[in-house]
């Protein structure tokens, strides 16, 4: 579980001076009032200090990286610039946490300390939910965000996304999630009722396309109300089931109803 690290950020650095005021009023309550230097004692207690944090009590010993199966737990820690034998407090979580995210199957990461010498790293990754075509194929996630390029050689089980823009996708601008969130969606939707979606198309005129699996028909869904939508075309294609070859293109952008267009018999 993933924790707000607002307000914890230098916990290890305080943490390091509430340690040397505890170090100055041990020597204070052990010297007499009359024969306090505070230049010695000031000295005193950051040599005591340096003693104890710099010690190899301290040297990480352990490195977990949890919740990761797309990336390499070893590549994590190379990204994080860690390594066994560093001292513990030299670590800053939240500098280790920024580099980190930069690695495109991440989506958020939590670096902490458990001393005397283990660090922690939790990840969790993206989700693939679709795939966008561009000039090249890219993963997107169920937030709508376009995060990495799909190697060659992939195989692809996912719904592609074809009729969105460079342009669109340059900013990862909050509209254009948005639309690529509404269009996973409505592929879910259709998948949990019925049927399977091979592509789904973004309509220069607005509005979407469906191209399932199972039939060689274009459906066309228009925008929004996508529950009703479904469940209206879930009770056509049951009235035409098995005469499915007569279909041309379903047409559902209308509100509560839904145009056929059959094939004309050739000849």
């Amino acid at each position: 579980m993933f924790v707000n690290r607002k307000g914890n950020q230098k916990k290890g650095g305080k943490k390091r001076r509430l340690f040397l005021w505890c170090i100055l009023l041990v020597l204070l309550s052990l010297a007499p009032i009359s024969y306090l230097n505070w230049s010695y004692i000031t000295v005193l207690a950051a040599s005591m200090h340096d003693s104890l944090f710099n010690r190899s009590y301290f040297s990480v010993r352990e490195i977990l990286v949890r919740g990761v199966k797309k990336v390499g737990g070893d590549e994590i820690v190379v990204m994080a610039g860690l390594s066994q034998g560093m001292n513990i407090w030299d670590i800053d979580p939240e500098m280790i946490e920024k580099k980190v995210r930069k690695h495109p199957w991440v989506k958020r990461v939590l670096v902490r300390r458990e001393l005397p010498g283990r660090v922690i790293i939790e990840v969790e990754e993206r989700v693939v939910k679709g795939i966008v075509m561009l000039e090249k194929l890219y993963y997107v996630d169920s937030e709508g965000f376009v995060f990495k390029e799909v190697e060659k050689g992939r195989k692809i089980d996912w719904p592609l996304l074809t009729g969105l823009r460079q342009v669109d996708l340059a900013s990862q601008a909050g509209s254009t999630r948005q639309r690529i969130r509404e269009a996973l969606r409505l592929s879910e939707l259709v998948a949990r009722s019925f049927l399977a979606v091979s592509e789904i198309h973004f309509r220069k005129q607005g509005g979407l396309v469906l191209y399932p699996i199972d039939y060689r028909i274009p459906i066309r869904m228009g925008w929004g109300d996508w529950r009703g939508k479904v469940e209206r075309l879930e009770r056509v294609l049951a009235v035409w089931k098995g005469k499915e070859n007569h279909l041309d293109a379903l047409n559902l952008a209308f509100r509560d109803r839904v145009v056929v267009n059959v094939r004309r018999n050739k000849g």
